[in-house]
């Protein structure tokens, strides 16, 4: 399958613990309980936005079709959505940016590690994708623990450059398909 096929049809991704998946109206309620929570934004590289503060403007326009990805993060034990994720900027169907976030009550439980890491061999065994890359902020220990977890690599510091809407240090983070090989 290509990046081509998902444009219509977001995939649903399982794991043991969670099902990564496109968000409905459905989902507003738990995302209430956490996208508002300014705790999950210290090192976002902004504040919650309109949509985190109210989450149904999520649902009011219909999404146009893309070749990226933002899925729900669901712990299927309690059936909600606890976090989300992003495959994003898409360069040449080649390489791609990564994102998540998770509510900070489900933080350092390995929720990110195994939603990120779902995400990274779906990428890499059904898309074409080659190469992706995430951005974090150097004060973000677990984030960037948790990408090296997943088989990312450290691959250089930018120092006092934006990220999003904040100026700081942060690290680029990369994996490379054949990275899994060696």
């Amino acid at each position: 399958m290509a990046l081509a096929d998902y444009i219509q049809t977001k995939p649903v991704i399982e794991t043991e613990r969670l099902r990564l998946r496109p968000m409905t109206k459905e989902d507003v309620s738990a995302l209430k309980e956490w996208m508002p929570d300014e705790r999950i934004y210290t090192y976002w590289g902004k504040g919650p936005s309109r949509t985190d503060k109210q989450p149904e403007l999520l649902f009011e326009k219909q999404e146009k079709p893309s070749k990226s990805f933002h899925l729900g993060i669901e712990e299927k034990e309690a059936g909600k959505v606890i976090g989300d994720l992003w495959i994003y900027l898409i360069e040449n169907d080649r390489m791609a940016t990564a994102a998540i976030r998770l509510s900070f009550s489900y933080q350092r439980k390995g929720y990110g590690t195994e939603a990120l890491a779902a995400m990274t061999r779906f990428c890499f065994d059904h898309t074409e994708l080659q190469r992706l890359q995430a951005e974090v902020d150097v004060r973000n220990v677990a984030s960037y623990r948790m990408l090296e977890k997943c088989g990312y690599q450290r691959e250089g510091m930018i120092r006092q450059g934006k990220m999003v809407n904040s100026w700081c240090d942060y690290y680029i983070y990369g994996i490379l398909s054949s990275d899994r090989n060696e």
